[in-house]
């Protein structure tokens, strides 16, 4: 049963890993559950390693940064290395396919396409935060998002001209881990 689950969402600047962190956890509100998101840019801003926090809570939420992280999502090299020590050893890691990973590491590893998906699939690298938004929501579950909910803040936090796209990505991200 969900309690409680703290999420690292990591890339370059510029690849929306920020905007994805706000859509998951207005989706966590939305839905009446406990949500604080944190992120960090500075001057990685356009293309240093960047990084967005997202804690998600049945309970009350006593501090507002990852401290021992379940999800961790790294759309590149540079994001992985800086972040990868802050994982839990039974967490997650979600990263993208050109991402060197130690294979043989004590959490379960998700090595998918999220850069080509969104290139070669939908046609533009700009969605590929929502095409990891899709595939961490696919392992967060919909019992504790429901999926209309999750679309919903999307389609609230994205240009209107980009809503089928951005809903189209997401969907894309879940089916990248559901298979």
């Amino acid at each position: 049963m969900f309690q409680k689950v703290e999420l690292r969402l990591s890339g370059s600047g510029g690849q929306g890993v920020i905007l994805a962190a706000i859509i998951l956890a207005d989706a966590a509100i939305e839905e009446g559950i406990n949500a604080i998101q944190t992120q960090s840019y500075g001057p990685e801003a356009r293309g240093g390693a960047s990084k967005a926090e997202v804690i998600i809570s049945k309970d009350e939420i006593k501090f507002p940064k990852v401290t021992d992280c379940d999800i961790l999502l790294s759309l590149t090299q540079n994001s992985y290395d800086k972040y990868v020590a802050s994982l839990s050893k039974d967490g997650i890691l979600v990263v993208d396919e050109s991402v060197n990973v130690n294979m043989d590491a004590p959490y379960r590893i998700y090595k998918l396409p999220i850069l080509d998906t969104a290139q070669n699939k939908l046609g533009t690298h700009m969605v590929a935060n929502i095409v990891s938004v899709g595939a961490l929501y696919a392992l967060i579950g919909e019992e504790v998002i429901s999926k209309s909910v999750m679309i919903n803040s999307i389609s609230n936090r994205v240009p209107p001209v980009t809503v089928d796209k951005n809903i189209s990505a997401f969907e894309e991200g879940i089916r990248l881990i559901r298979g």
